[in-house]
């Protein structure tokens, strides 16, 4: 029997197929997808070649033709990122926070910024929070996932939608799983058993059903991020927040961090760009200049 799914997880050279209406498939790959240098991800369409329909198990015979591919994290066929830190305890780690959305812009993916714990920070703070990434437009969430304060706002941005989520440890990552997931919406199959889910804390890439067609891709938390491989002039389009100032520097190609006339530059003075961010941006470049050096 040949079924079409989803990939959910792969973990040691087995991947987890879910079937609507049938359930997670323990998989293994064909080889050719070795030779041809493919590797099935979380996210990838697949058809399988059921084995056992009683023990769910099957092979992966072909992979379906992919919208777009992540490279950190490795997932297929997204159409958005929320990442999610905490609004205090811990503070936020905004050159963490950058890095990421530095990473979904130079893949060309939509993202969200929620900032959960909004019960620990007062009305001043919140303002502060949402004034660094107002001239970016990023769009900003603050909820309490705990108590449920804004997870219905931030539930309607997912609908229909796969979100890749990301964060670092200890901000309320699986409390926000659990508050967004609706239950017996997928069909598990002992996925749990198959697979050692951690109770508290995600170690692999995990692909899952909140709601119908509205799947979340669970990430292990970081504590850092590696820049992607990028050339040092692209990271300035990674910035939503330069576009239409650089039209006024004065040179063609600007950097935005020693040239004189620089309309980015003259921004950030007149706080129309967020200085901390605009740090973060010259510290980046520094970064991918030295590693173009070596």
């Amino acid at each position: 029997m040949i079924a079409e799914g989803r990939i959910v997880k792969g973990i040691s050279g087995f991947y987890y197929v879910y079937v609507a209406g049938s359930g997670i498939y323990e998989c293994k790959a064909k080889g050719v997808f070795r030779r041809l240098g493919l590797r099935p991800t979380v996210g990838d369409l697949v058809r399988i070649r059921v084995i056992d329909d009683g023990e769910k198990t099957g092979n992966i015979e072909e992979i379906l033709p992919r919208r777009n591919e992540l490279i950190r994290p490795s997932a297929a066929n997204v159409d958005q990122a929320l990442v999610l830190f905490a609004a205090d305890r811990p503070a936020p780690n905004f050159g963490l926070l950058n890095r990421f959305l530095v990473m979904m812009a130079y893949q060309d993916v939509p993202a969200l910024i929620c900032f959960n714990k909004k019960d620990l920070i007062d009305e001043a703070q919140e303002e502060r929070l949402r004034s660094m990434y107002s001239a970016a437009h990023y769009p900003l969430f603050f909820l309490c996932a705990k108590s449920g304060e804004g997870v219905e706002e931030i539930r309607g941005r997912l609908a229909g939608k796969t979100t890749v989520l990301a964060g670092p440890s200890g901000v309320g990552k699986s409390t926000f799983v659990n508050s967004v997931q609706k239950e017996n919406v997928m069909e598990t199959g002992g996925l749990s058993e198959k697979i050692g889910r951690g109770r508290h804390t995600t170690r692999h890439c995990m692909l899952l059903c909140v709601d119908k067609d509205t799947f979340l891709m669970d990430t292990p938390g970081f504590s850092s991020l590696y820049l992607p491989e990028m050339e040092k002039e692209e990271l300035r389009g990674c910035f939503p927040e330069f576009k239409g100032h650089d039209a006024l520097c004065r040179f063609l190609g600007c950097t935005h961090i020693h040239e004189p006339d620089c309309g980015v530059r003259e921004a950030v003075g007149r706080g129309e760009i967020d200085r901390t961010r605009y740090e973060d941006y010259v510290r980046f470049y520094r970064e991918l200049e030295e590693r173009k050096r070596y």
